[in-house]
């Protein structure tokens, strides 16, 4: 069976400075990935070049089968970038406008049949948004914002989701259900690929691990990279990860112990 994403010897780097250098790695059918680092350390450039978003320097990589930087079937892939939430917040649009957009590519210019309006539905049922489908993006948490975003993917029937820390800016007991719903949806089939902080989440919910700092330093199943030296090598400090506790919500933000350059910014400057 062919990989849904394949890396293979990839490079990149903006202008003179190296972002991703020499990474290979391989996303199957129904996997739910989990790419960690420290801040800076090339995850949404990866992100970026695995979903054929930018082109790399050298190597190759492949999406669906394809060249990923050709690859032109976009409704196969629902990706929820780092700053989705801020810049929606002002979008005078509903939610099941929202989670309707997810058809367009699949219809083309037709109009929306009952079967699309029933798809619709059920994404909306799916993530527990449907009490909020006449709500304006405007009046919605950013938990629930990322729940739309979600719906709208799986409205597209899409095969790959995709998200940048997602759960930035949302509360405790709202992150915890929400990645309980990306568990639920990865059982359910759908491959996930999540770039994460929180290496508590990660290693929670994830069935492969892949820890980078501009070179690849892990990958596999998470009771592997708990056992192995990638966390302290990677972020090039004396590491530890912290498991959640679901009855103390003080707990629920799981991280390495130290990282004093962590923001909520992307790779690129």
């Amino acid at each position: 069976m062919t990989a849904i994403i394949a890396v293979e010897n990839v490079s990149f780097g903006y202008g003179a400075r190296p972002v991703v250098e020499d990474v290979s790695l391989t996303v199957e059918a129904g996997e739910f990935l989990g790419l960690v680092g420290p801040n800076g350390s090339g995850k949404s450039t990866l992100l970026k070049l695995m979903l054929g978003l930018l082109a790399p320097d050298s190597g190759r990589i492949t999406l669906f089968g394809e060249p990923a930087a050709e690859f032109s079937h976009g409704e196969r892939i629902g990706y929820v970038a780092q700053d989705v939430t801020s810049a929606t917040k002002e979008m005078p649009i509903t939610v099941r406008e929202v989670v309707t957009m997810g058809r367009y590519p699949r219809i083309g210019f037709g109009r929306l049949t009952a079967r699309d309006r029933g798809i619709v539905n059920e994404a909306m049922e799916t993530v527990d948004i449907a009490h909020l489908e006449a709500r304006r993006l405007t009046h919605l948490s950013g938990g629930q914002r990322q729940r739309v975003f979600i719906a709208r993917a799986l409205a597209a029937e899409a095969d790959l989701l995709a998200l940048d820390e997602p759960a930035v800016g949302v509360d405790a007991e709202s992150r915890e259900a929400f990645y309980d719903l990306l568990k639920q949806l990865n059982g359910d089939g759908l491959t996930i690929i999540l770039i994460e902080h929180d290496i508590g989440v990660v290693t929670e919910h994830a069935t492969n691990i892949a820890c980078i700092n501009r070179r690849l330093f892990f990958h596999g199943e998470p009771a592997g990279f708990t056992a192995s030296d990638a966390l302290a090598e990677a972020y090039g400090a004396n590491q530890r990860v912290l498991h959640h506790d679901h009855a103390h919500p003080d707990h629920d933000h799981a991280h390495p112990d130290h990282d004093p350059n962590h923001n909520e910014t992307g790779d690129q400057p």
